[in-house]
C-alpha cells in the first residue's frame, strides 16, 4: 500500500479503459497527462486537483442506483471520495468508500473502469480544486438496506429511469 501503487493503479485503469465518446477519450488523455506530471496526484493533499474514487452502486438486479445527497455539493451524486495512503488501488478505495458511506456489507466490485468525470469543487482542503473521478460499478447484494453515514444528508435507492432532477451521476 503506497502512493506509488495508487498512482500505478489509476494509470493502468485509464490506459486500459476504452471510452465510447470523444469527450470521454479527451478526458482520459487529460487524466493520463495529469498523472504523468503529478506523482502524488491520487491524494487530496495535491491541491491543484486529485484523483478520487467513485462508486456507482446498483441494486442486485440493476434497477436502482444508490445516491447520496452530498452536504457540500447539495445534489444527489454517486458514493465515493478521496483515496487514502492506506489504499492499495483506486478500485479498492472506491469499494472502501462505498461500504463506509452505504453501510452495506458484501458489495461486489465489477472489474475495470466504469467511467470518468471531472468536477471543480472546494473539498475538505477548503480551497478550490478539481476532483478527477474514476468511477467503478458496484453491485449490492439482494435485500441490501443502506445506512446513512455522517458524510451524507440523505441516502436512498432511486430507480435508474427516475433519478432526481438535480442528480449528477453517470449511468450507462
Amino acid at each position: 500500500m503506497s502512493v506509488e501503487s495508487l498512482h500505478a493503479s489509476a494509470t493502468e485503469l485509464l490506459e486500459t479503459w476504452c471510452p465510447g465518446t470523444d469527450p470521454e477519450r479527451s478526458l482520459r488523455e487529460a487524466m493520463l497527462a495529469f498523472l504523468g506530471s503529478a506523482p502524488r496526484g491520487c491524494l487530496r493533499e495535491h491541491a491543484p486537483g486529485h484523483i478520487t474514487a467513485s462508486a456507482v452502486v446498483f441494486s442486485h438486479d440493476g434497477r436502482e442506483v444508490l445516491l447520496t445527497l452530498h452536504p457540500r455539493v447539495g445534489r444527489w451524486i454517486q458514493l465515493g471520495g478521496h483515496c487514502e495512503e492506506r489504499d492499495e488501488t483506486v478500485a479498492g478505495a472506491a469499494l472502501r468508500e462505498a461500504t463506509e458511506e452505504s453501510g452495506i456489507a458484501h458489495l461486489r466490485l465489477e472489474p475495470g473502469l466504469y467511467g470518468a468525470q471531472a468536477h471543480p469543487i472546494t473539498c475538505s482542503l477548503g480551497v478550490p480544486t478539481r476532483h478527477l473521478d474514476l468511477l467503478f460499478r458496484i453491485t449490492a447484494p439482494a435485500g441490501a438496506i443502506p445506512v446513512r453515514s455522517h458524510e451524507s444528508t440523505d441516502l436512498r435507492w432511486w430507480p435508474v429511469n427516475a433519478l432526481p432532477a438535480d442528480a449528477d451521476v453517470l449511468l450507462r
